[in-house]
């Protein structure tokens, strides 16, 4: 308990001297990070001198950091040497933040500038097992006759403009190839129901080349159906490090030109099978 004379306060004088509130010396009492220096027993009033306010003080310096009421209870009377570097942490966690939020508000920035019908996401994806029948191709407008009929995918290896042939898949049940695609990371877009997939991926192609990443694997358009038998198209992308823009430019122009007519012709067969 104070002195007789010695400077005391009651909770609300404190709290209106520092600008914090009532609650928050209460809950700062309850979890033993400000004791009062004394309660009355009869009155429960708290009474708080120097050293409290001294301590107060230094927990609302330390909050002003960033350190969290955690972390705050273990440093108020740590040496210099554990707060300094408990602060090197916060502050290399909050850029990492700002990092985060920056690729976040650029991500958005772009959708303002370029609405789109799909919202593209980078992930990474494990390694998957596929039986597949390939196809050697001599021009892009040769898809259409192999392009599969859902459920099904096609994979297709193109990089550029097609100076000679390329080569196209279709996923098979059986009698295919096996076809091993490695832990990866895509783009990836689900095509809303009311979105043209031809539409879909020339953004996402258009999407790829703003960002400037490269393509490093084959580009897939799968088709799922589910029991009740809604369709959805999935459109999905390897890409790695940004690569030079006129490289990347010739792929993605390759790229989307080639979804865009398969897709048409698949459009114009699935229309004739429904006559």
């Amino acid at each position: 308990m104070p002195g007789r004379g010695a400077e005391v306060w009651r909770i609300g004088q404190l709290a209106h001297m520092v600008g914090v509130s009532e609650r928050t010396l209460r809950h700062y009492d309850k979890i033993g990070l400000l004791t009062p220096a004394a309660v009355d027993q009869a009155t429960g009033y708290r009474r708080y001198g120097v050293a409290e306010l001294s301590r107060l003080e230094r927990i609302r310096g330390l909050r002003r950091l960033g350190l969290p009421l955690r972390q705050i209870a273990d440093l108020l009377d740590a040496p210099e040497t554990q707060l300094r570097q408990a602060l090197f942490e916060i502050v290399a966690g909050i850029r990492r933040d700002i990092d985060a939020l920056a690729v976040t508000a650029a991500h958005a920035e772009d959708h303002l500038a370029t609405p789109m019908s799909i919202l593209p996401q980078e992930t990474t994806l494990g390694s998957r097992r596929l039986r597949v029948r390939r196809s050697r191709l001599d021009h892009p407008s040769e898809l259409a006759a192999i392009c599969p009929a859902p459920p099904g995918t096609l994979l297709t290896w193109l990089r550029g403009q097609p100076t000679g042939g390329f080569t196209a898949a279709v996923t098979t049940d059986r009698d295919g190839e096996r076809l091993t695609l490695p832990a990866r990371t895509v783009v990836r877009a689900v095509v809303p129901p009311s979105t043209d997939v031809v539409r879909a991926g020339q953004e996402l192609f258009g999407w790829l080349h703003r960002h400037r990443l490269a393509i490093t694997g084959p580009t897939v358009e799968e088709h799922l159906v589910d029991a009740d038998g809604a369709h959805a198209v999935v459109l999905e992308v390897a890409v790695g490090p940004p690569e030079p823009a006129e490289v990347h430019r010739r792929s993605i122009a390759e790229e989307g030109a080639c979804l865009a007519r398969c897709r048409r012709t698949a459009s114009r067969l699935a229309q004739r099978g429904e006559q």
